[in-house]
């Protein structure tokens, strides 16, 4: 069995622009990292909000794996999607009997799996199941398979963040931010081997308010009513998080945060 495996994370995918930033840095980051298992948040991927089968698909042909958060219920097209396509998870502290699982088991070999577990926070978000309880349950169950666990913790609040981080420290391998869509800076391998960031930010537009576009987001501030959102379309960001984890222990060995930025997109149609 290999001594060392390779994950690259990618932050929340925001609409067409994301996608195609996406398409055109892969390639190259797979050969610089060559990672094993690519994993991507995208529950924005679809016009901005929420995820189609036909988006699903179309990053399923480039990532392994999808995760997601509050926003995956906002296409109905998609929520059926969930219980026919397993790589697209929804986070597990849903109440039993929503669409979809929160977990996944990604093959490297026959004999080295990785789980991937999707969790929701619930600090100025919807009231949901505990996800420090429903973490619990799903790790005990998932440490019988594999010490390789990766962590997609979609939160508001960076203190919950923080926390869950530091409570599963030494049980999964990475414990990874996302949601807000602003990469944060405090990568770290915490003191007993799980590889740690509190935001991995976001694929998207650049000059935007995180990923729509500006005049829109000021017209909300400014009028406190709703407003339609749609993806920003100028310049380009993609940000991630790159690990590497001892295949026998699961235990994080380095880790590398990623920032590509400052590319002009063309004016097109989002979707």
């Amino acid at each position: 069995m290999r001594d060392k495996i390779r994950v690259l994370f990618l932050g929340d995918i925001v609409g067409r622009p994301g996608r195609r930033i996406l398409s055109r840095h892969l390639p190259e980051l797979r050969r610089e990292l060559t990672p094993d298992l690519i994993i991507a948040n995208a529950e924005n991927a679809a016009g901005g909000v929420g995820l189609t089968p036909e988006v699903a698909q179309e990053l399923l042909s480039l990532v392994d794996v999808l995760t997601s958060g509050n926003h995956i219920w906002d296409k109905k097209e998609g929520i059926p999607f969930l219980d026919t396509e397993p790589r697209v998870l929804r986070p597990a502290n849903y109440p039993p009997g929503n669409p979809g699982k929160g977990d996944y088991l990604f093959s490297v070999s026959d004999e080295l799996k990785v789980a991937i577990l999707n969790l929701q926070g619930r600090v100025f978000m919807e009231a949901i199941d505990c996800p420090f309880r429903v973490a619990d349950e799903a790790i005990a169950r998932l440490r019988e398979i594999t010490p390789l666990i990766v962590v997609d913790f979609h939160a508001e609040a960076t203190s919950e963040k923080q926390a869950m981080g530091w409570y599963l420290d030494g049980r999964v391998s990475a414990v990874v931010g996302t949601h807000t869509h602003v990469p944060t800076a405090d990568e770290r391998i915490l003191p007993q081997g799980t590889a740690f960031i509190t935001d991995i930010g976001m694929v998207g537009a650049q000059d935007s308010v995180i990923g729509i576009k500006k005049d829109q987001a000021l017209a909300r501030f400014l009028t406190a009513r709703p407003q339609r959102f749609e993806p920003a379309k100028e310049g380009a960001i993609l940000s991630g998080l790159w690990v590497e984890l001892d295949s026998r222990t699961g235990k994080a060995t380095a880790l590398r945060r990623l920032l590509i930025s400052g590319e002009k997109e063309q004016d097109e149609p989002s979707r």
